[in-house]
C-alpha cells in the first residue's frame, strides 16, 4: 500500500491544521481546485503545512471563485527531513527551477545558493525558488518544507562552515573512482551532511582549494563525463541517499 494517498490532489496550506478547523483559500488556491482541477462540493483535497502532519480535507464552495477546506482527519504525523543541505551555483530560470524541484524530490533539507567567480546568473529570485520547492513536495508527498536560503558568496559559506557537518564536493577535476566506495569511508548514515554543486563553467583553482582545505570534507568524482549542473545535484543526491541517508 501506497504512504499516501497520490490519487487526492495536495496542497500546502501556511496555516494551522487540525480536525475540524476551516480554511479558506486564497484566490491563486481556489483558482487551481476548481477552475483547472474542476473539483465539485465534497471532493477530498490532502493539506500539509510543514509542521503539523498531512490531513484530509473536503471541498466547500461557496462561489465559482471562493472555496474553504473543512480539515478532517490526520492522515500522517509531521515527519522530519534528512539533515542534508544543497548548496549549488544557481543557474538560469529553466534549469534553477527544474534543480530545485529534484533537490527536494531527493530529500535536500535545505537550498542554499552561493555565488561563485564563475556563476552566470547575477542573482536568485528566492520566492520562485521557493514556489518551486513547494510544489515539488505538493507533487510528491513530502509533507516538510525545505529551508531555501539567500544567495551568499561561496567564501562566505566555507567561512562559516560547522565543524560537524560532511561537505561532500562534487569536482569535475576529482580523480576517477568509485562513488559508493568513497561514501562507504565517511562514516554512519544520519550524520549532518551538505552537496556542493558548482557552476557551468566549474570552480576555479583558489575557489578549488578553499572548499580542500575544510576539515570535513569528501571530494566526490561522479564519472567519466562531464555532466551538466542540474543532472550532477540529481546523480549525487541519488547516490548520497542511496548510501548515507533515507533510502536504506
Amino acid at each position: 500500500m501506497a504512504r499516501t494517498d497520490f490519487t487526492s490532489p495536495r496542497l500546502f496550506i501556511d496555516a494551522p491544521l487540525a480536525e475540524g478547523a476551516r480554511l479558506p483559500l486564497d484566490s491563486a488556491q481556489a483558482n487551481y481546485l476548481l477552475n483547472v482541477l474542476r473539483l465539485a462540493e465534497g471532493a477530498r483535497v490532502l493539506v500539509f503545512n510543514g509542521r503539523d502532519g498531512e490531513f484530509a480535507t473536503s471541498l466547500h464552495l461557496a462561489s465559482r471563485r471562493s472555496a474553504a477546506l473543512a480539515v478532517g482527519a490526520r492522515l500522517r504525523p509531521q515527519e522530519t527531513a534528512p539533515d542534508l543541505d544543497h548548496l549549488f551555483a544557481p543557474l538560469k530560470h529553466a534549469r534553477l527551477d527544474y534543480m530545485a524541484q529534484k533537490a527536494v524530490e531527493m530529500g535536500a533539507r535545505r537550498l542554499r545558493p552561493v555565488m561563485t567567480r564563475r556563476t552566470q546568473a547575477s542573482r536568485v529570485n528566492i520566492e520562485r525558488l521557493r514556489a518551486n520547492a513547494i510544489e515539488a513536495c505538493e507533487q510528491c508527498g513530502v509533507i516538510w518544507i525545505p529551508q531555501i536560503e539567500k544567495e551568499a558568496p561561496l567564501e562566505r559559506a566555507l567561512a562559516d562552515w560547522p565543524a560537524d557537518r560532511l561537505l561532500i564536493f562534487c569536482d569535475e577535476e576529482a580523480p576517477l573512482g568509485d562513488p559508493i566506495e568513497a561514501l562507504s569511508t565517511v562514516g554512519p548514515r544520519g550524520r549532518p551532511l551538505a552537496l556542493l554543486i558548482g557552476p557551468e563553467g566549474g570552480f576555479d583553482d583558489d575557489e578549488r582549494a578553499a572548499i580542500l582545505s575544510l576539515p570535513q570534507i569528501l571530494r566526490l568524482s561522479l564519472g567519466p563525463r562531464i555532466l551538466r549542473a542540474d543532472t550532477a545535484a540529481v546523480a549525487a543526491l541519488a547516490l548520497i541517499q542511496a548510501r548515507l541517508g533515507d533510502w536504506r
